[in-house]
Parts: C-alpha cells; sequence; structure tokens
C-alpha cells in the first residue's frame, strides 16, 4: 500500500525533503514507517504526529491513502 508522509518546520531540514510516498505491507505503525522512511534517522522525541489531520499515536496503524504528518511542537507567544 502506498502512504503519503509529510515532515514540516525542522523536521524537513532533519529528514532533508518534505514529502514521500512509501511502501508498506497492510498493519504498519506509524513508528514503524518512520523506521522503513528513515531507516539512518532516531525518531525525535518531541514529534508530534498526525494522521489525516489529526493527531494520534505512534502506534496507530495506517491505511493504504493515509497522510501522516510528522511536526515539532508548535509555541506562541
Amino acid at each position: 500500500m502506498q502512504i503519503k508522509l509529510r515532515y514540516f518546520a525542522s523536521l524537513r531540514e532533519y529528514i532533508g525533503r518534505s514529502e514521500q510516498i512509501i511502501e508498506a505491507d497492510s498493519g504498519v505503525t506509524i513508528r514503524e514507517l518512520w523506521a522503513l522512511a528513515n531507516p539512518d534517522l532516531m525518531f525525535p522525541s518531541n514529534t508530534l504526529v498526525a494522521m489525516n489531520l489529526e493527531y494520534v499515536a505512534l502506534a496507530e496503524v495506517v491505511h493504504e491513502g493515509d497522510e501522516i504528518a510528522f511536526f515539532p511542537p508548535v509555541t506562541g507567544g
């Protein structure tokens, strides 16, 4: 199945790209997707994740056509 991954803000620089499409087996979690897409990079501990525009946990299982977004915490003042 194909899943779209998007990286925002400082994660875009950390990863070196803003988005990618990844092929994965059904039943894969978001944490597993990160490892498939970025095998040489650790998952930053403060990273937020959204699936189809809703916050989710790393253990969430993805489905064909889902869009996963990774981004650092947002602060404001």
